[in-house]
């Protein structure tokens, strides 16, 4: 397993921040950095299934380990989804915690990542073009 980590300072507040990652325009707009019409269904509760798709529905579904709104949210990742249909994986401990810690510029957003090796180098791609997005969203839209 991998432990991957990303972070960017955000000129925004925790709650500001919060609202771009987890809202459904603004995380349509982020998650572009993995896959273009990317989205996801589920509410965000400790303990539930979120499922992450792209437009065919393809994509992997997460239970929710921990929900602290504004401050930290962790997935355990269980498995892929193709044409709908949940395929479960033995990933272990595969999971993707946001933390977000205020200080006196706005925001630090750190992303830490358990990742089965396979995974390592689409996220070394593409995580940082998608907190590039998030920093932008959340410094400017209203």
């Amino acid at each position: 397993m991998e432990i991957l980590s990303y972070e960017i300072e955000i000129n925004a507040e925790p709650e500001k921040v919060w609202s771009v990652l987890w809202g459904d325009i603004t995380y349509r707009q982020w998650s572009t950095a993995f896959a273009e019409g990317s989205f996801y269904e589920g509410t965000l509760e400790e303990n539930n299934i979120i499922k992450f798709f792209d437009p065919k529905h393809n994509g992997m579904y997460s239970r929710i380990e921990k929900i602290i709104p504004n401050e930290e949210i962790k997935f355990l990742h269980l498995g892929e989804i193709y044409d709908g249909i949940e395929v479960p994986k033995d990933w272990g401990d595969a999971t993707e915690t946001y933390f977000l810690e205020e200080n006196d510029n706005g925001t630090l957003l750190r992303t830490e990542i358990h990742s089965p090796e396979e995974f390592k180098e689409f996220f070394e791609e593409k995580f940082p073009k998608a907190q590039m997005i998030i920093k932008h969203l959340s410094e400017n839209q209203l």
